[in-house]
């Protein structure tokens, strides 16, 4: 098992070191489950209190807090804790189940398709027609990649996703298990005759740019015409539905069980909260915020933030909430 000392945590982390533990590191933990070998975290004055009752021996505190650590126990001070924390889950991450042949046996991958460098492909992969896999892909058992897709150098694909015929996805990203990439659009009319429904053929793609990350389950819809669009740097959770013709900016967030439905325009920064939901052909600017559960019904200007269903204005939403609130009391 490995372990650190608090000065070699610290060394990494360049923070203000406060006490000492003769403690070995062996792993982070919540403030309150820490064990005596352990190093927490203390993000805000609202859980220094647990502080005291804590096994932990280590913990990373802001810098503006005062408190002391104790006996036989460290703080690292630094700027940002989350960020701390993200580099010391890096230190105690464990290794990605491993690889015995780089490609395996039962994989099977058309004569045509172009495999980069160091890439490996798991037991019962498919790689179809024209695929091309840039240099040290990762494909996890039971992957289909359809045919013309082109995929970007060091992107991991995880077990069961599916990327649908000429889709074009970028490096570095990640996909966690079930994703789905490039499945027809909703896109149904009533016949003529009335009885019945028509569906629109989707003859589009997806295009996702570099260090896009999408979590389990979630689907992005390919393009009625043209494309649906990813930009780079998007974070997308788990359970996530992007429709046909969508477009994302760059670094956008969507949180678990959000949408997008047609046409959807995201500018650069976009952040949706889990359960929102966006309607078809309506733009959301660039900063805007949506918050968690609301429903977009209109265009959202840069910057703003908005809440509820309909969404409007937060604060404008809060106030509401306050006055009918404030009602039912005096009711």
């Amino acid at each position: 098992m490995v372990s650190y000392t608090i000065s070699e945590i610290n060394n990494i982390l360049k923070g203000e070191l406060i006490g000492d533990t003769s403690q070995k590191i062996e792993g982070p933990e919540e403030l309150q489950k820490a064990s005596c070998n352990q190093i927490t975290f203390i993000g805000s004055k609202k859980y220094v209190k647990f502080w005291e009752d804590s096994n932990a021996c280590a913990a990373l505190v802001g810098t503006d807090l005062t408190i002391s650590p104790g006996d036989n126990r460290a703080f690292i001070k630094v700027k940002n804790v989350d960020l701390a924390m993200a580099t010391i889950l890096e230190f105690f991450n464990p290794i990605a189940p491993v690889f015995e042949t780089d490609i395996h046996p039962t994989a099977v991958i058309h004569e045509t398709a172009k495999i980069g460098h160091g890439c490996k492909i798991g037991a019962n992969c498919y790689v179809g027609k024209d695929v091309e896999l840039g240099n040290e892909v990762i494909l996890y058992p039971n992957v289909c990649v359809f045919d013309e897709t082109v995929i970007g150098d060091k992107t991991t694909i995880w077990s069961g996703t599916v990327i649908r015929e000429r889709c074009i996805i970028g490096s570095h990203c990640i996909f966690h298990t079930n994703v789905s990439i490039g499945a027809d659009g909703f896109g149904y009319r009533p016949s003529e005759d009335g009885r019945g429904l028509v569906k629109i053929p989707q003859i589009g793609n997806v295009i996702i740019g570099h260090y896009v990350e999408i979590g389990a389950n979630s689907c992005v819809d390919r393009g009625k015409f043209s494309s649906t669009i990813v930009g780079d740097g998007c974070k997308i959770d788990n359970l996530v539905q992007i429709a046909h013709n969508s477009v994302m900016g760059r670094s956008c967030i969507m949180a678990g069980h959000s949408g997008l439905a047609g046409s959807v325009t995201l500018g650069d920064g976009v952040m949706i909260g889990g359960s929102a939901s966006i309607k078809d052909h309506t733009t959301i600017n660039s900063g805007a915020t949506v918050g968690a559960g609301s429903g977009v019904m209109n265009d959202v200007a840069a910057g703003k933030t908005v809440l509820g269903y309909p969404a409007q204005d937060a604060r404008d939403m809060l106030r509401q909430w306050v006055a009918i609130r404030q009602f039912m009391k005096n009711k």
